[in-house]
């Protein structure tokens, strides 16, 4: 026992590095706490909104209110309605793309479904839904985006594979009248021949909203543009067809 108070009493300063390395092995091992007590209140956040509970506004400081929530949730089922209005609304994509507009096909059915359970689900205005109904909605809106996107896909895949021959013949025909019907260099007769004749062509073959039919009107009804007064105002009968569509 003396040799050992000897050996520190000659050896004392190698007291500091000891003490360094107590103190450094005690930092470590807290700061490893700290980070596991951090993971399990992160993981315990994380259960609670899978759950669809309301985070403790003591638990967490950063969580975006549920109105953000909702608010994002009401702009993505918005920007999928606008892009399926994109196709509803023009008549020339609805020639392109028959499918998107025929209930019929399993995959557009699919679609009009998620869209319905979207819509009613959805917020009146000044509505904030509680995080139950706020999960539900947020889904509902999930299944609508991925179901167009599914629906668009194959709408455009198959494009009018789904038609006959002649069908199809017909709605070349219906495309190429369309660009003379929308022509602002057409004679506001040769538009209203070849509206007429449009709507011939996709009668039995597709189906235009009444929405379609008045966006379509309006573009048929617009004024000639200045500088185009001067041209001949002849037009072909109503049983001829315009331009160069035979």
């Amino acid at each position: 026992m003396e040799q050992f108070w000897a050996f520190a009493a000659d050896h004392w300063w190698l007291a500091f590095p000891v003490f360094g390395m107590v103190m450094g092995a005690t930092g470590a091992v807290g700061k490893r706490r700290e980070l596991a007590a951090r993971r399990r209140h992160r993981e315990r956040l994380e259960l609670i909104r899978a759950q669809g509970g309301a985070v403790p506004a003591a638990a967490v400081t950063a969580a975006p209110p549920i109105v953000d929530d909702q608010r994002r949730v009401i702009a993505a089922q918005d920007a999928v309605t606008h892009r399926w209005l994109d196709y509803e609304l023009d008549a020339s994509k609805l020639i392109s793309y028959p499918a998107m507009s025929d209930g019929r096909q399993p995959l557009t059915a699919a679609f009009l479904r998620a869209k319905k359970a979207a819509d009613n689900l959805r917020p009146r205005d000044g509505e904030t839904l509680p995080p139950e109904r706020l999960r539900e909605y947020r889904e509902a809106v999930t299944d609508y985006e991925v179901a167009f996107d599914v629906a668009e896909r194959d709408a455009r895949r198959v494009k009018d594979a789904a038609f006959s021959p002649d069908e199809r013949k017909r709605l070349d025909t219906a495309k190429q009248l369309l660009s003379v019907a929308t022509d602002q260099a057409a004679t506001p007769n040769e538009r209203q021949v070849a509206y007429r004749r449009v709507r011939e062509e996709l009668d039995g073959l597709i189906w235009l909203s009444d929405e379609a039919v008045d966006v379509l009107e309006k573009k048929v009804a617009l004024e000639l543009p200045r500088g185009t007064a001067g041209r001949p105002a002849s037009a072909p009968s109503p049983d001829e067809a315009p331009g160069s569509v035979a």
